[in-house]
């Protein structure tokens, strides 16, 4: 190789060495941002009627989809390891598919008593108000989803219908974890363990759809990553987090008409 080439060589790579300690250094053109600014992506689960797969390139059924980087995740071998940061149950108004409305209606809160006045229907398991429409409990679980390099990034998942039964075996699982300090056996915080989200196909009696699946890997090792996962679940409490607006999905149109498939 010619001198004139190693010297060039030499010279990119302390250039490259240069900016890459700049980044580090100086944190500019953020200082005017806030949560207000930013929206939390949600991490979906695809299914086969799901948008995105006629939308999105390489999307399908039992892929992860983040819906503001639009990325894509191998959920059935792969998985995505993600660190809980806090946990949210709401009720979900919707008005009847059909009317060209995808937002909820209205949003309530664990503590409402919003189901005390729903009835159901014959044949239906929905759970209707007197104006027709209808409540959908729905369990949030944000989280931080570690890349390939252990880098986090926030994210809020959406369960529901029969979701709720992995989000309730979810929550049980992070309330099992114990551990021993100077005072005896404790409960470490949520956001102190790491676990493996895949996707597993399941099937009732309206069909086969894709479903979450969950397993511990173990506790956060990196302190720099914890410190971000704690920094994200104070945000949570306080309220300053608001997460992409919720859609309703997983719809299946059949001779003009729409079905649940989970």
């Amino acid at each position: 190789m010619a001198t004139t080439e190693k010297t060039e060589i030499a010279k990119k790579k302390t250039d490259e060495v240069s900016l890459a300690l700049d980044f580090e250094e100086v944190a500019s053109g953020f200082e005017e941002m806030g949560q207000d600014d930013l929206a939390l992506p949600r991490l979906k689960l695809l299914q086969k009627m799901s948008e995105e797969c006629d939308t999105v390139k390489g999307a399908a059924d039992g892929k992860f989809y983040n819906s503001v980087t639009r990325e894509l995740y191998d959920g059935r071998e792969a998985g995505l390891h993600v660190i809980p940061c806090a946990y949210v149950r709401q009720y979900l108004e919707w008005s009847e598919r059909g009317d060209g409305s995808k937002a909820p209606i209205n949003i309530f809160p664990a503590t409402s008593d919003i189901l005390s006045r729903t009835h159901k229907e014959p044949g239906d398991h929905k759970d209707y108000l007197e104006n027709g429409n209808y409540i959908e409990t729905s369990a949030d679980h944000y989280l931080m989803v570690l890349d390939s390099e252990g880098f986090p990034s926030p994210v809020v998942i959406n369960m529901k219908s029969t979701q709720l039964k992995k989000s309730r075996k979810w929550n049980a699982m992070m309330m099992s974890v114990k551990a021993k300090g100077k005072n005896g056996v404790f409960r470490p915080p949520m956001f102190s363990q790491i676990y493996r989200l895949t996707s597993v196909a399941e099937t009732n009696s309206k069909g086969t759809y894709s479903n979450w699946e969950v397993e511990r890997v173990g506790p956060v090792e990196d302190a720099g990553v914890y410190g971000i996962a704690k920094t994200f679940a104070a945000s949570i409490k306080a309220g300053e987090v608001k997460a992409e607006p919720l859609q309703e999905e997983n719809a299946k149109k059949e001779e003009g008409k729409t079905h649940d498939i989970f």
